[in-house]
């Protein structure tokens, strides 16, 4: 299929396929009824990139087919956001006849939001000037009559922020309103009503808790902080500085005062955390004033590495987001070794494509 192309008479077949695929992949264990969290069929995704064709005085989004690597030119997405939909039609208008913004245009980037708001980073070949910032604030007034949007300029070594390189989303989360601050060119969860079930999941499996949460590799606090309100205390680690700085924005943005966000690598607390080694990044941190009878993981398609794979065996309750089947069979061999699978749920994040997003919750034998 190419890259953004929907067939919604076929949505409901696709998911099946994928329900009855996590079920056969994970036969092995014992599981209990897989819980299915279907998606919208169309404009799900809020995050998009394209390619920038130029042809003659045309210009125009590409795509390319993944089984071709031909060229699609693209007018609109239908994966994509409504509002992604709505801005990079005006966008490419607007381009087309302004010859200081499309020189060297090579790429456009859309971070939109369930709450309105959206980001476009245009990418260049070339250094931007004076003469494009002009255009550039020109070009945010006229288009900011219609959205609310930020604009975002790149070349090597280059980055030119009109106003501000993110944009705040507010997620609707069993009844509760929480805002997160979410920078472009950082990761952020692509279909924002799967994340929303996401989030109302884990709340669900974590209702009756006690004690306090840890979480590994908790991004811009998406978990940590709608999972706050179940447990005394919220101990949250991430690598990735814009996330963590993002993380710190959250907590307060949403008044929360329950969970400390910690910039640093699971495998480096795993070793904190068997006193193999000291960590600076720790010395303000108090780990034993921690009670974390649970623990929440969300690794990359790798999976965990072997030592933290070992540590979270220590906990009683284990939640485990995966965005690879694979890795997660892989690490379940282990873990089910010293846990129970309760629930496990698989969400559509990635709609009419083979990735899936599953989610476990585990709870030590």
């Amino acid at each position: 299929m190419i890259p953004g192309q929907v067939d919604v008479a076929n949505y409901q077949q696709q998911l099946t396929e994928k329900s009855e695929f996590l079920v056969e992949r994970f036969k092995e264990f014992t599981i209990p009824n897989l819980e299915t969290y279907p998606s919208e069929p169309s404009h799900y995704r809020l995050r998009a990139e394209f390619r920038v064709w130029h042809q003659d005085e045309d210009l125009y989004h590409i795509v390319f087919n993944s089984l071709t690597k031909e060229k699609v030119r693209v007018d609109q997405f239908p994966s994509a956001s409504q509002l992604i939909n709505d801005v990079m039609t005006k966008l490419m208008t607007e381009l087309r006849d302004n010859q200081v913004l499309r020189r060297k245009l090579f790429q456009i980037d859309y971070l939109s939001t369930l709450s309105g708001e959206i980001t476009v980073s245009m990418l260049y070949h070339r250094q931007l000037d004076d003469a494009w910032q002009q255009e550039a604030v020109a070009l945010k007034e006229r288009l900011n009559t219609e959205f609310n949007l930020q604009i975002i300029g790149r070349a090597r070594k280059q980055k030119i922020c009109l106003d501000r390189d993110y944009v705040i989303e507010k997620l609707q989360v069993a009844g509760n309103e929480l805002i997160y601050k979410q920078v472009e060119n950082s990761f952020t969860q692509p279909n924002g009503g799967i994340n929303q079930k996401m989030l109302e999941w884990a709340l669900d499996i974590t209702k009756n808790a006690s004690g306090d949460l840890l979480e590994l590799y908790c991004g811009n606090g998406n978990f940590s902080l709608a999972l706050a309100k179940n447990f005394n205390k919220v101990l949250a680690t991430e690598i990735a500085k814009p996330s963590v700085e993002s993380a710190q924005y959250n907590i307060a943005a949403n008044n929360i005062d329950n969970v400390t966000i910690i910039r640093m690598a699971a495998e480096d607390f795993t070793e904190a955390l068997k006193g193999t080694r000291e960590f600076n990044r720790l010395k303000d941190v108090d780990l034993t004033s921690f009670d974390c009878n649970t623990i929440l993981v969300d690794p990359p398609r790798a999976g965990l590495d072997l030592d933290t794979l070992k540590m979270i065996q220590g906990y009683e309750n284990i939640i485990y987001i995966s965005c690879n089947p694979d890795t997660l069979a892989d690490n379940l061999t282990t873990l089910a070794q010293t846990h129970h699978i309760e629930r496990f749920a698989l969400f559509d994040q990635f709609p009419y494509t083979h990735h899936m997003e599953s989610g476990v919750y585990l709870t030590k034998k």
